[in-house]
């Protein structure tokens, strides 16, 4: 099973700009995670909201028009599919899409769940960063509950945060901007401590350089000057099978770059 995951940094501005579509016809992935898709699944275009060989969900967000929002396309239809973490308050923005998938799907052992979610921003002003902490654990809360369920756990997105100094550039610079705070990495490590695993650094432990985001105003990607902030965790027993979990670093169409996972 190939799973592809990409903030696109507004769906419609990818899709116009023509990065779209040729993710399907060079990846041709199981499953696509997107996140800040910027739209509702009624301002696109049919053939984007309806990819020849996939199902979609979308989530947007419900009070702010072209911000956050969420989608999968998958080419097995879910059981279900669930919208939202399930706290009121903190779904208004259309973070996440939940997908549950049987035993037997993409050939899969057990049954299994994929997240997608795009995680807040810590920036302007305490109040998004408590918003941003809140979401977080309410989010660890679900995942916990639906391994206790039986399922195994794929969850991917924009985390919004590095974990370590290895994963950004200029981790000095950063100590004490939203992206890099303790408080927020801690978070990371507390994920891992309930048996979640960084796919990526679990493969490649002590690999430099590889960044997922890049800030377009300085031109920092020319420079690889960038963070990694977006993952794919999985649960403890899916990690034996993890073939490879790697960046597409020279895809273009956004400030991020999608990110590839591989599970048999």
């Amino acid at each position: 099973m190939k799973l592809i995951s990409w903030n696109t940094n507004g769906l419609r501005a990818t899709v116009k700009q023509g990065n779209f579509d040729p993710l399907f016809k060079k990846y041709k992935m199981d499953i696509l995670c997107l996140q800040e898709t910027k739209c509702e699944a009624v301002q696109l275009d049919d053939k984007t909201k309806n990819v020849k060989g996939y199902t979609s969900y979308f989530s947007h967000s419900l009070g702010r028009k072209g911000y956050s929002g969420v989608a999968i396309y998958t080419k097995v239809v879910p059981e279900k599919v669930e919208y939202g973490i399930g706290i009121p308050g903190l779904d208004d923005e259309g973070r996440t899409v939940v997908a549950y998938f049987k035993k037997g799907d993409f050939g899969m052992k057990n049954k299994f769940i994929v997240l997608n979610c795009y995680f807040p921003n810590g920036g302007q002003g305490p109040h998004r960063l408590k918003y941003k902490l809140e979401f977080y654990e309410a989010f660890l809360k679900l995942i916990d509950r639906k391994k206790k369920l039986g399922y195994s756990i794929i969850f991917t997105g924009d985390v919004n945060t590095a974990h370590e100094a290895v994963d950004l550039a200029r981790p000095k610079a950063n100590e004490e901007n939203t992206g890099f705070l303790p408080i927020e990495r801690t978070w990371i490590t507390k994920v891992i401590a309930h048996d979640y695993i960084d796919t990526f650094r679990y493969l490649y432990p002590n690999k430099k350089d590889m960044y997922t985001y890049w800030d377009q105003k300085t031109a920092s990607r020319e420079r690889n000057v960038g963070w990694r902030i977006d993952y794919f965790f999985v649960s403890k027993d899916l990690i034996k099978n993890v073939d490879e979990s790697k960046m597409l670093s020279d895809y273009l169409g956004s400030d991020h770059c999608p990110i590839l996972l591989e599970v048999k």
